[in-house]
């Protein structure tokens, strides 16, 4: 079997959890295939060179530009396959071709769009809102990263073919920045450190982390993510002294700050698996995350869950994991077992399987 993926959405630094997605997921996929199977990887300019760990054609667009992006998968992505030869082309970013002579699978990591509309402005908003539901009913199987993100497919777009495929969970890296280094860097002082890594979207609900952060005695809050429109308004609400707002962090500094971390926030209201929980988990820090479905179907009792529009519960629970050590301790051992649950190699398997289905 020749299985093109569609990567012609990376943009390397720019792409989230789609690119962690991408790059933990992809190695291992053509690592596991049997022999007689084929991978070709189909990327953007900004994404060519990327190292997936298999063969890589070129689509002639940059997709930073999202007209072009469109244009790369639906245009030119369906008559590139064609000429390689592929049966089957897996989207790995919630949108797909919608034409070609190939079996396709897409995985839909959320419906983020429907739910909180205001994370993807304009034409992004209006563009998901219709290549979303057409890549899901064209799709001959559709991978939902979880149960309450396939839920919401088949409550919403009205479909079936639908796989769970969870996402696994990667080690920490070899290279991590000095805690030393860091706190002198983001002048932390001896302060216990609230880390949350999120991209800047109101949907995260970084307004109401910030607030609860505000209640917190001898500690500083350092929130790290890719920025947005919504980091003006974040910078406004936030203390000076007790918030670092940071960019996107290489991995050795991003290691550092989960080694520098007392207890790692994720308060989002809309999550359609929660990655950055699972992150912590496996690297020994405590968790106090939102209640919503995919939230509390990752975590489970592993983190303390609190529901997201409860500022005063966010603090309470903050307070509680930066108070009580032995509260601290349970978590971070609930955490490692609950992480060592996922598994990106396991993820591929089933991956695998699905391609098989289709």
């Amino acid at each position: 079997m020749h299985v093109g993926v569609n990567l012609v959405f990376l943009v390397p630094g720019e792409s989230g959890g789609f690119e962690v997605y991408a790059r933990q997921l992809l190695p291992r996929l053509a690592a596991a295939a049997p022999g007689s199977w084929r991978f070709t990887a189909f990327v953007g300019e900004e994404a060519a060179g990327g190292s997936f760990g298999m063969d890589e054609v070129v689509v002639p667009v940059r997709a930073s530009n999202r007209v072009e992006w469109v244009r790369g998968e639906q245009q030119h992505l369906p008559r590139m396959a064609r000429r390689a030869g592929c049966d089957l082309v897996h989207s790995l970013a919630s949108t797909a071709p919608v034409w070609g002579r190939f079996k396709r699978v897409v995985t839909i990591h959320d419906l983020i769009y429907r739910r909180f509309p205001e994370a993807h402005l304009g034409w992004k908003a209006r563009g998901m809102a219709l290549l979303v539901p057409l890549a899901a009913r064209r799709a001959d199987r559709v991978i939902a990263v979880s149960e309450a993100t396939a839920q919401d497919i088949r409550g919403q777009l009205h479909v079936n073919g639908i796989d769970v495929v969870p996402n696994g969970v990667d080690l920490p890296g070899p290279e991590r920045t000095p805690e030393a280094e860091l706190r002198a860097r983001l002048d932390l002082g001896d302060r216990r450190v609230v880390l949350c890594l999120a991209a800047k979207r109101p949907h995260k609900n970084l307004l109401r982390l910030i607030e609860a952060a505000a209640g917190l005695d001898d500690a500083v809050l350092v929130i790290a993510g890719y920025p947005t429109d919504h980091e003006d308004e974040l910078r406004a609400a936030a203390d000076a002294d007790r918030v670092r707002l940071l960019g996107w962090v290489g991995d050795a500094d991003r290691e550092g700050l989960y080694g520098a971390a007392s207890v790692f926030a994720f308060p989002s209201l809309y999550e359609g698996f929660g990655l950055p929980v699972l992150e912590a988990m496996v690297r020994g820090v405590p968790v106090v995350c939102s209640s919503t479905p995919a939230l509390a179907e990752v975590a489970g009792d592993a983190a303390l869950q609190v529901d997201p529009l409860d500022t005063a519960g966010l603090t309470a629970a903050l307070r509680r994991v930066l108070g009580d050590p032995a509260e601290a301790e349970r978590l971070r051992g609930a955490g490692r077992e609950r992480a060592a649950r996922f598994s990106w190699d396991r993820a591929a398997q089933q991956t695998l399987d699905v391609y098989r289905r289709a």
